[in-house]
């Protein structure tokens, strides 16, 4: 809570970090799919900051003094939205700093998920849609192109080609599910994350945890989890590379004890990228990277 009080106050203080301008857009964003989205369509015109690096929870984020010089400095933010950073996103959509856009501005309510809030939040994971997060990469061209207007259009060729790009991305994550079997498009993760993968792309999901992680596991939800996998005879659940898989552990150590079933755990290199990017040099640390990977690994585990 600090923290964020202390964001507020920043980004409202004028000449907070006054720093002689570059020739290149300063702009911030919170998670590495966004910070990815920009960099494409900004290319050499933009100097981007990401908050939220590899491995981060962005449920359980807590911006750093080094993220809110990086915001006082910026020139515009893009986030998330749906209440992805928390708190953070209420001292976005109304402080008083630089111009803050959440990239799920142009998706209306029949194509959001309701979360597991009383409050009717939606669910904010909206990138594992390829075609979905294609209107949030359009989001960040319209907001580029109104934040620096005399270099628009090379900001709308530069997201022309990578929208063509993800449109067959789209076509090579249907063409692999299409591939699995009904009956074994059973998607078990950590967190309820995948849902509009689910969706999207034709599968059940279920996630040990809710919408977010910042909810803890309880008893029960270890139970009726392992319950789920023992009676469905589910064959691998999948951990994600930004949450611990004790949790999941625990899962397929009661299924085994009661159901006598052994469920693969499926972790290490082969873990999910579920709400950040991979390490450089892995095979998640871009966007396309990493909806590819996880399709792979998917493919892998549950086809025949």
């Amino acid at each position: 809570m600090k923290h964020v009080a202390l964001l507020g106050l920043c980004l409202g203080a004028v000449g907070c970090h006054a720093e002689p301008e570059t020739s290149k857009v300063r702009v911030v964003a919170t998670t590495g799919m966004i910070a990815d989205a920009v960099k494409r369509v900004g290319g050499d015109r933009v100097s981007v900051t990401c908050l939220m690096g590899p491995g981060v929870d962005p449920h359980r984020y807590t911006p750093t003094p080094g993220d809110l010089a990086a915001l006082s400095r910026a020139k515009v933010v893009f986030f998330n939205g749906l209440h992805l950073e928390g708190k953070m996103t209420d001292v976005l959509e109304h402080g008083r700093g630089p111009k803050a856009i959440a990239v799920t501005r142009n998706l209306g309510p029949k194509q959001l998920r309701t979360g597991e809030g009383a409050d009717g939040s939606h669910d904010p994971h909206v990138w594992f849609d390829v075609k979905l997060w294609t209107a949030c990469v359009e989001a960040v061209r319209d907001g580029m192109c109104e934040t620096d207007p005399g270099h628009a259009p090379e900001y709308t060729a530069n997201a022309e080609a990578y929208l063509k790009e993800l449109a067959a991305l789209d076509a090579e994550v249907r063409s692999k599910a299409d591939a699995i079997p009904k009956d074994r498009r059973v998607l078990v993760t950590s967190h309820d994350a995948f849902g509009y993968f689910a969706a999207a792309y034709g599968f059940e999901v279920r996630g040990l945890q809710g919408v977010s992680t910042a909810a803890e596991t309880t008893t029960k939800d270890v139970t009726d989890l392992a319950q789920f996998l023992g009676t469905r005879k589910v064959p691998a659940v999948f951990g994600e590379t930004s949450v611990p898989p004790k949790g999941l552990q625990a899962v397929l150590d009661a299924v085994k004890a009661k159901y006598h079933f052994d469920v693969k755990l499926v972790g290490g290199d082969d873990a999910l990228y579920s709400d950040a990017l991979g390490e450089p040099g892995t095979p998640g640390d871009t966007y396309t990277g990493m909806v590819r990977h996880n399709i792979g690994v998917i493919a892998s585990a549950l086809g025949r």
